[in-house]
């Protein structure tokens, strides 16, 4: 478990520092402190996201959004006990309609989550991993967060604020991308049957959409 302070340094080890370096490096908190009401990947990929959630999500249980904002994109007919979402802006996430509940916490300051062990049966990120300086810490802070068997799903596309996204998520293109958080989850901890997928539905024009996720083991056995 990451600790409790802050940390001042980008990057967990598996990089150099400089692969998490941003353009922007003023705080965070400064950046997100005005609500972006706006999607940030067109409806073609937000169908990629439902659908994608509504394969791998478990219904009614307690779900996790990770830098969550003003949408969550779980499909129409979705139905979770308790969505709880985690972002930098308390506007944004009020007016989140599938949220149950939200707290505003900066992981890029702060990468431990304020939550109990085995506190969640899923959790996703949707186009938000390309922001974390500390990607290691969180998912293996999410992979404490989770119960046995619960999935993290992490969606991602094209599209992202140049400023604020890592020097390494930059520098590569969308098969890299995909490999790059496969490699975060295999760094973190212990995930099960990690997997990445080219989502994007086949239409012209539309945004790509590009999953990767991983199961917390139900058991001892099955944690490799």
């Amino acid at each position: 478990m990451p600790p409790d302070q802050p940390l001042d340094a980008p990057g967990d080890g598996l990089y150099p520092e400089r692969y998490y370096r941003r353009a922007d490096e003023t705080d965070d908190a400064e950046f997100y402190s005005w609500p972006r009401k706006v999607v940030h990947i067109d409806q073609a990929a937000i169908e990629a996201v439902g659908r994608t959630y509504a394969d791998l999500l478990p219904q009614h249980g307690t779900l996790l959004d990770l830098m969550s904002a003003w949408r969550t994109h779980l499909p129409e007919g979705f139905v979770a006990a308790e969505v709880v979402g985690l972002g930098m802006n308390h506007a944004e996430l009020s007016d989140n309609p599938q949220l149950t509940s939200h707290l505003v916490h900066n992981l890029n300051l702060q990468p431990v989550l304020p939550f109990d062990d085995a506190s969640f049966d899923g959790a996703m990120c949707c186009v938000s991993v390309q922001y974390l300086v500390h990607p290691v810490q969180v998912f293996a802070e999410v992979f404490r967060v989770l119960r046995p068997g619960a999935p993290f799903v992490v969606t991602f596309s094209n599209r992202c604020f140049p400023t604020k996204a890592v020097a390494v998520w930059q520098a590569v293109d969308n098969a890299d991308h995909m490999a790059l958080v496969r490699r975060y989850f295999e760094a973190s901890a212990a995930w099960y049957d990690v997997t990445a997928e080219n989502r994007s539905l086949p239409l012209p024009d539309a945004n790509p959409l590009f999953a990767v996720w991983g199961h917390k083991p139900a058991s001892p056995t099955n944690a490799g």
